[in-house]
C-alpha cells in the first residue's frame, strides 16, 4: 500500500489516501492532513510524518532488542538518504511494520524534496533519534518535571520545531522555537495521560515521580480502588502540567498566516483541550485504555476551528468546564485557576 501511493507524489489525493490508511486508528489526523493545501501535502508534510513514524515504530517496538534498536535510532537520519533501504526486523504484530518493510518508497519521496526541506527533516530526525536512543538505554522511568519536559521535547517538541521551520520556509508562519516546542509538549503530555494503562503494562513510567510521589509511592498504586481519590488528584495535577502550555499554543496559532496551515496546526490543539476536559476528574483514565472524545464533538471542532478567535473561544469553553470539575479540596485547585483566569 505504501509503495502504491508514495511512488507518485504528483497525486495529492493518493497521498491523503496513504495517510488515511496508515492512520486508520487516527482518523481525525487524516482529516487534518486532508485540509492542507495540496502543495504542502506534496512537498513535505506526508514525507516528514512518515519518516518520523518509521523512527518511532523502531523505538516503540518492544520485541526489538536494545542493541538493535540503538544501532538504527542513532543513524536513522543518514539512512533516509540511502536509496533502497528498508527495515525488516519489526515484530510480527507491530502495527506499522508494513511502513518499514516498504520504507524505500518513503526515502524515494524524501529525496525528491527541496534540499532545504531535506535538511530540516534530517536534522529533526537526527536529534529525535539520538534522544530516543538515550532513553532506550536508560529505560523509561521519569524522575523530575524537567526530565519529563525533556522527554516530551524529544518525541514531540522536535516535531513542532520541524513543522514550524518547514512552514516558515514557505512564509506561512514566523519561526518561534519556544512556542513551537510548547505545541508539541501540549499534545504529548495529553497522550501520556491517556496512555497511562498501556504504558504501565509495558513498564514505561512517564508520569514524573516529582508529581506522582505527592499522591502515591509507585505509579501502579493509582489503579487500586482504595486510592481512587489520590489517583484523581494526581490525574488533575498531570492535567494542569499540560495546561501550562496553553498560552504558548494560542500565541503560536495567532502568528500563522495561511488558513489551511492554521487549521492543520489548530485542530490537534483543540482536540487536546477537549480531551483534557474529558479526562479531568474522570476515573476511567485508570480503568479504560484510549479514552477519546465523541466523534460528533470531534467533527464540530473540525468545522469551528477556522481562525484564532474561534479557537480561543473553544479553549475558554473547555477551560471553564475543567475549572467547574475541580473541587476546592483538590491540591491543584489553586494553580488550575491561573490559566482559567487569563
Amino acid at each position: 500500500m505504501t509503495s502504491v501511493f508514495l511512488s507518485s507524489l504528483l497525486h495529492p489525493s493518493e497521498i491523503v489516501a496513504l495517510l488515511q490508511f496508515k492512520l486508520s486508528q487516527k482518523p481525525n489526523f487524516a482529516a487534518i492532513i486532508q485540509g492542507l493545501d495540496e502543495d504542502l501535502r506534496i512537498q513535505f508534510i506526508c514525507v516528514f510524518y512518515l519518516i518520523l513514524r518509521g523512527l518511532d515504530t523502531i523505538e516503540d517496538d518492544m520485541t526489538t532488542d536494545l542493541d538493535t534498536k540503538i544501532s538504527y535510532l542513532k543513524p536513522f537520519h543518514k539512512l533516509i538518504y540511502q536509496e533502497g533501504w528498508n527495515f525488516t526486523k519489526s515484530g510480527p504484530d507491530e502495527k506499522d511494520r508494513q511502513l518499514l518493510l516498504e520504507f524505500d518508497t518513503v526515502i524515494s519521496a524524501f529525496l525528491q524534496l527541496k534540499p532545504g526541506h531535506q535538511e530540516i527533516i534530517a536534522d529533526i530526525t537526527r536529534r529525535m533519534g539520538a534522544g530516543m536512543a538515550r532513553y532506550a538505554t536508560a529505560g523509561i522511568n521519569v524522575e523530575t518535571i524537567a526530565e519529563y519536559n525533556e522527554y516530551c521535547h524529544i518525541v514531540a517538541g522536535l516535531v513542532g520545531l520541524g513543522l514550524s521551520d518547514l512552514f516558515s520556509s514557505c512564509g506561512y508562519v514566523s519561526s518561534r522555537n519556544d512556542l513551537s516546542n510548547s505545541m508539541g509538549l501540549f499534545l504529548q503530555k495529553t497522550n501520556i495521560i491517556v496512555d497511562y494503562l498501556e504504558d504501565l503494562r509495558d513498564k514505561r513510567f512517564f508520569w514524573p515521580k516529582e508529581i506522582r510521589h505527592r499522591y502515591c509511592q509507585n505509579l501502579g498504586d493509582l489503579i487500586r480502588p482504595e486510592n481512587k481519590n489520590r489517583a484523581l488528584q494526581c490525574l488533575n495535577d498531570m492535567l494542569f502540567n499540560a495546561m501550562a502550555h496553553i498560552e504558548d499554543v494560542l500565541e503560536y496559532l495567532s502568528m500563522v498566516k495561511s488558513p489551511s496551515c492554521f487549521k492543520f496546526c489548530a485542530l490537534p490543539q483543540v482536540m487536546v483541550i477537549a480531551t483534557l476536559s474529558l479526562l479531568c476528574g474522570n476515573y476511567k483514565a485508570f480503568t479504560h485504555e484510549h479514552i477519546k472524545i465523541r466523534r460528533g464533538e470531534a467533527i464540530w471542532l473540525m468545522k469551528e476551528s477556522n481562525n484564532i478567535d474561534t479557537v480561543a473561544a473553544i479553549f475558554r469553553m473547555y477551560i471553564r468546564r475543567i475549572k467547574n470539575k475541580i473541587t476546592p479540596s483538590d491540591p491543584s485547585s489553586q494553580t488550575l485557576a491561573l490559566p482559567v483566569a487569563k
